[in-house]
């Protein structure tokens, strides 16, 4: 199950609105076939795995990360695929909370006389498979944070240098994180003062996360790097019911896909805005800021995880800071986290926070 978890992990960022799942077949104490779900969410692990397994899947026990699903689709179920070809026994890792699966597909394949096991390494897969559970029951994507922080939480120079408070191995780290999330999510300042790609680069990888800005007023520039390349790797805009229809119309114009959500006082209703996202399939979302953004997702409970990188540097008071005002009066009204690792990356360091 250990391994069908990291196949699984190939397909993140990559096969929305689907789970990213693996699965491994095994007879005789050997592999005979292993999948994970590709690109666009199919062909499913199971369907992938069996195909390469071929004829030694009969009688084999086959280890998977989520419930077979037993809906007819794009494709058929494959808890249809997995008693056609034999096997014997079914360890499932969790079950899915899709309603049209929901314990149907384990009762297809109790109901064929296949030996089904479920919980092996139920704590891992329900991490891994947190979006896609976020997603059917919630409505939202799985959030994740990210800041990049001197030692006193800083983002930045009074003036606004930023490049690099980091080292090259944190910002490779990044990178990596990205590849790892259906899309990239900037507020609109940020995409205003850095005019940042938002791309995956430096690893090899072809595959690019869709890029998105949350910006009330649309107030982007249209010559900016998001906006010229829109054409080539999907521009997504989260804005406000009071954006200028001139440049609504220009952005669509450029090839970008336009998110209209309600207001929370004069900012974006960031809640609306990852429902409008979840709606439209996306599973996993990693935000990069600005700060505004970042208070507005903390304040609202939308931080599912916060990914620090702390470099050994202070800028001081005069610094801009990473999180934006919260309006916290009282330490039991601040947003929580409970630390789940700490690791040196390079000079920096890496901590991670998840949901209490």
């Amino acid at each position: 199950m250990a391994h069908a978890l990291v196949l699984g992990r190939r397909g993140q960022g990559r096969c929305w609105p689907n789970p990213a799942v693996g699965c491994v077949i095994v007879r005789d104490g050997r592999v005979v076939g292993r999948g994970w779900t590709q690109p666009g969410g199919r062909p499913h692990a199971e369907t992938q795995a069996l195909a390469r397994a071929g004829a030694a899947a009969r009688s084999a026990t086959a280890y998977v990360t989520l419930e077979p699903c037993a809906h007819h689709g794009q494709t058929p179920p494959c808890a249809e695929a997995l008693i056609a070809a034999g096997v014997a026994r079914v360890v499932v890792a969790v079950e899915d909370d899709d309603p049209r699966v929901a314990g149907r597909g384990l009762a297809m394949l109790r109901a064929a006389g296949i030996a089904v096991e479920t919980g092996v390494l139920a704590q891992e897969a329900a991490r891994d498979h947190a979006g896609f559970f976020l997603k059917t029951g919630a409505g939202r994507p799985f959030v994740t944070l990210k800041l990049a922080t001197t030692l006193d939480g800083r983002i930045a120079t009074a003036t606004g240098e930023s490049q690099w408070i980091t080292g090259p191995g944190a910002r490779r780290e990044v990178h990596a994180l990205r590849a790892r999330h259906d899309a990239v999510m900037v507020g609109g300042g940020t995409a205003r003062a850095d005019d940042p790609a938002l791309t995956v680069r430096g690893l090899g990888i072809r595959h690019q996360p869709l890029r998105i800005v949350v910006s009330r007023k649309l107030d982007l520039p249209l010559t900016g790097q998001l906006a010229q390349t829109a054409g080539d790797v999907p521009v997504w805009l989260c804005h406000g019911p009071d954006a200028d229809p001139g440049l609504c119309e220009a952005w669509e114009g450029l090839g970008a896909r336009l998110v209209s959500c309600r207001l929370a006082g004069r900012q974006v209703d960031m809640r609306d805005a990852l429902h409008g996202l979840g709606a439209a399939g996306l599973t996993r979302v990693f935000c990069e800021g600005g700060g505004q953004l970042a208070a507005s997702l903390l304040a609202a409970g939308l931080v599912d995880e916060l990914i620090c990188f702390t470099a050994g540097m202070a800028l001081g008071a005069e610094g801009q800071p990473a999180i934006g005002a919260l309006g916290v009066e009282r330490l039991a009204e601040a947003p929580r986290l409970a630390l789940a690792e700490v690791r040196p990356v390079g000079a920096d360091v890496m901590s991670v926070w998840r949901r209490v």
